[in-house]
This record gives C-alpha cells, sequence and structure tokens, in this order.
C-alpha cells in the first residue's frame, strides 16, 4: 500500500494544547473548528462512501449501533489515506497530552448516519474500565465531521462535565445535553468517561464522521491492533503509526518481546529504548 500526504496539517502551539487539554479537563471535550484540510476530507469522504458499497456494509443490530446506521470498523487496512487520521499533526498531539504521553490507537472506525436514525443512548467510551470513578483520562477521542454536524441530522449530543461524575449512565437514561454543531473538516476531541451519544437523524442527508480512540500506553486497545491489521501492512506504516498500533513499548518496559521493542518484528534496525540499559 503507497502512502502519500493529502492536504496540509498546522501543529497547535504548545500553549494551545496546554488551552485545550485544560478545557478537556474542565468540561469534557473541546471544538477544533475547521482544522482538517478540505481535500483530505472529500477524499476520506470519498473512499468511505466506496468502501460501504464494497464491503456492503450492513445497518445497526440495535439502538446502540443504529437501525439507520452503518460502521466500518478497521479502517487502517482498507486503505492508505485512514493512516492520516491517527497521525495528524493538529490533533494527535492533543489528545497525547491528554492521556500523558505515549498514547496507542484503541480503535478507527466511519460512521455513516442515514436519515430516520433516532438518537444514541447515552453512553461513557470507557464504560468497560472498572475502575472508580471519577478517574484520569484513560482514553481520548477525537470525532471527525466528514460531512457538517448539526442538530437536526444526528450532531453528538454532549453532557458537559459529566466526565467528573462517579457512575456511568445507565441504559436509557436521559439527561440534559447539549448538540456538537461543527462544520465539515472539523474534530470535537473528548475524555474517555463523557457522557454522549448520537443524535437523531431528521433530514434527507446523511451525516458521516470518523471516530479515532486513542488511549494510554498501558492501556489493552478496544480493537486487537495487532491481529487486526496484517503484519504486511504494518509494515509499511510510518514509525508512529506503528507504535500508535502496538509495535512500541510503554516507558521502555510494557509491550516487549524478549526485551526488545516489538518494532525489531517489523524493522531488525529498531532502536530498543529499554528500562534495563538505564538501570546500573
Amino acid at each position: 500500500m503507497a502512502y502519500s500526504t493529502i492536504g496540509t496539517a498546522v501543529p497547535l502551539s504548545d500553549a494551545e494544547i496546554e488551552r485545550r487539554a485544560a478545557e478537556i479537563e474542565d468540561r469534557g471535550y473541546t471544538l477544533l473548528e475547521g482544522v482538517i484540510d478540505g481535500q483530505l476530507i472529500e477524499a476520506l469522504r470519498e473512499t468511505v462512501t466506496r468502501l460501504l458499497t464494497e464491503l456492503d456494509v450492513p445497518f445497526g443490530e440495535n439502538t446502540f449501533l443504529g437501525h439507520q446506521t452503518r460502521r466500518i470498523f478497521n479502517l487502517l487496512p482498507r486503505d492508505p489515506i485512514f493512516a492520516q487520521v491517527p497521525l495528524h499533526a493538529t490533533v494527535l498531539p492533543l489528545i497525547d497530552r491528554v492521556l500523558g504521553g505515549q498514547c496507542l490507537l484503541s480503535s478507527l472506525t466511519a460512521i455513516e448516519m442515514n436519515p430516520g436514525q433516532r438518537p444514541q443512548p447515552f453512553h461513557a467510551d470507557d464504560g468497560s474500565i472498572t475502575l472508580p470513578r471519577p478517574h484520569i483520562a484513560l482514553e481520548c477521542i477525537g470525532i471527525w465531521a466528514l460531512t457538517d454536524f448539526t442538530a437536526d441530522n444526528g450532531g453528538t449530543r454532549i453532557v458537559p462535565g459529566s466526565h467528573k461524575w462517579d457512575r456511568a449512565p445507565v441504559p436509557g437514561e436521559q439527561v440534559e445535553y447539549l448538540t456538537i454543531e461543527m462544520p465539515a473538516g472539523s474534530v470535537v476531541v473528548y475524555h474517555g468517561s463523557l457522557w454522549h451519544g448520537g443524535g437523531a437523524n431528521d433530514t434527507s442527508e446523511r451525516r458521516m464522521g470518523i471516530v479515532v480512540n486513542h488511549c494510554a500506553g498501558f492501556m489493552r486497545q478496544e480493537e486487537n491492533q495487532l491481529l487486526a491489521i496484517p503484519r504486511e501492512i504494518a509494515v509499511e506504516f510510518p514509525r508512529r503509526l506503528q507504535e500508535l498500533i502496538g509495535y512500541g513499548v510503554f516507558r521502555g518496559l510494557m509491550g516487549h518481546v524478549e526485551k526488545q521493542d516489538p518494532g525489531v518484528l517489523l524493522d531488525p534496525d529498531v532502536e530498543s529504548k529499554m528500562i534495563w540499559r538505564k538501570m546500573r
């Protein structure tokens, strides 16, 4: 698979990263409006549309997945264009800052919400984590808008501050919320404990997005990236993306293979910066 970059990406300044991270810590989310190049958004939209047909993707089988919603999981091996999403120079440094550095890619999913879709139940993306709440961010998620998100077409509903609550929502629970409205090319980045859910699509147009879920480097990923992505594809990834999917070690220890960085499985010349080498 040949990898190339479409469009440009402008990194946030260190001060802006800190400001945005503080927003996520305080209210649970931040909105990066219009930060994704229009050429990339158009190419992603076209690629997702093609794959929905080629893969004959069905609608969801329950209210959570959405009876009028289609999802493509495990995007990275589907087309080279998707490598740009978890690596995006504007978004990744912010997510990595929220998660304490050396984060992992947990899952990468495209979502097409069609007319007639009803609201998704409120949930927290880290709902499977059994630690007492509230807790530090162990997951940080970015939703990329491939089309405009509005209150009428199913824009994501969020509950500001809910990441600080001492529980996750129970199925069917109703609470006050606000709807994220953002033009195509925008990204809402939020804390994994934030209560949220897709809205209702009461328009005649589809709403499309990509959900990129990162987790802390010591966490187990939502999708098993090392098994989901064939090694012959992973070997062609940029080194940073290889680390994001698991071919790396966290703080010189977690994830090693016989005291080596697992990146050597893709490239024997990868440097193993292991913790043992620092010990005396």
